[in-house]
């Protein structure tokens, strides 16, 4: 029969484990506290060497302390210490410059690649909007009051003169087409935020703002169309239009990405697809911020500055092709991309 160990035996046996590893132990937390506070720069090559080793042998105290059932404290500062050596040793350690830049390398193209299909849809739900906007207003003209709010309308309707919209459109400093064209932004970025906010819900109310987004521009442009002026307008709404029509469809994604998750999430958990589809989302939402404030800088300053109906659609043009080739282009070939 095997005696009961002495609470003198547990101290002496506890006693020696410390005093022969707790030096390493030491020497251990210091070079993690040394590199944390300052730089891995401040440790010598010896250090710097000589981590992982002190890193597997407090592991291996730690394994024999649960083995053991030594002191429940010393347990903790063991795990606690082990744990920081893993996130110092194998964690992704990164300023902020260069998650900033990661995020426009790698993060932000990669995500808006990953949606192509659901950016497909939304350009394809737009132009369907469009149409049907088109056609409505032209067929009677009270579904104009119907489709533009009053505030997006600010009089440009069927009944303007050709005359008095045209004015608005190369008058950079007229008063009524800043505040229509800053009530128009402000409309889409609503738009892009409840296009991504509300895919959760099985992405039909995306779907919904994404079409009715294009019946407002339809409607709008009919309006300029029948009196002469549908060039004169497509190069107005181009300058910035371009930025902020595409980020719109990138929201739209984003929120359908979502949505489509939630019903068909495959071999994973509805939880964990949704979980997967909002860490994709998410950088491109944040990719769709900057858009958005690049359009309104474009809004603000080109529209005013530039009257030149060739020169607005090449401008419109240059930045489209320019997001094209940042997002599908570029980085391409890193093979990033999150599916």
């Amino acid at each position: 029969m095997i005696a009961p160990v002495s609470s003198e035996g547990i101290r002496q046996s506890l006693a020696g484990f410390r005093s022969e590893r707790e030096h390493d132990w030491k020497a251990f937390e210091d070079l993690i506290a040394r590199a944390e506070k300052r730089s891995p720069k401040t440790l010598t090559d010896e250090e710097l060497l000589s981590l992982p080793v002190l890193y597997r042998s407090t592991l291996s105290s730690l394994s024999v302390a649960r083995a053991t059932s030594l002191d429940s404290a010393l347990i903790a500062y063991l795990e606690a210490l082990c744990l920081r050596g893993y996130f110092y040793l194998y964690g992704a350690r990164r300023g902020l410059i260069e998650r900033i830049a990661d995020f426009f390398v790698h993060d932000w193209p990669d995500a808006i690649r990953s949606l192509w299909r659901e950016t497909l849809v939304s350009v394809a739900l737009i132009l369907v909007g469009f149409v049907a906007g088109f056609r409505l207003v032209a067929a009677d003209k009270t579904w104009y009051d119907a489709i533009i709010p009053g505030g997006l309308a600010a009089g440009r309707g069927p009944d303007a003169t050709a005359e008095w919209l045209r004015q608005g459109l190369y008058d950079g400093g007229d008063g009524d087409l800043s505040t229509f064209a800053a009530y128009l932004f402000t409309h889409n970025v609503e738009v892009s935020i409840l296009a991504f906010a509300l895919g959760f819900a099985l992405a039909v109310p995306t779907v919904l703002l994404i079409l009715m987004n294009g019946c407002i521009l339809g409607a709008m442009f009919y309006v300029f169309w029948s009196k002469g002026l549908g060039y004169e307008f497509g190069a107005w709404l181009s300058i910035h239009g371009s930025t902020e029509l595409l980020a719109i469809c990138i929201a739209g994604a984003a929120g359908m990405r979502i949505g489509t998750r939630i019903v068909f999430p495959g071999p994973l958990s509805r939880i964990k697809a949704a979980a997967t589809a909002g860490r994709v989302a998410a950088s491109a939402m944040v990719g769709v911020a900057i858009m958005l404030l690049a359009a309104g800088l474009l809004e603000g300053f080109g529209r005013q500055l530039i009257t030149a109906d060739g020169l607005r659609y090449l401008i419109g043009a240059v930045f489209l092709a320019l997001w094209g080739a940042y997002f599908y282009l570029v980085q391409a070939e890193t093979g990033h991309g999150k599916s």
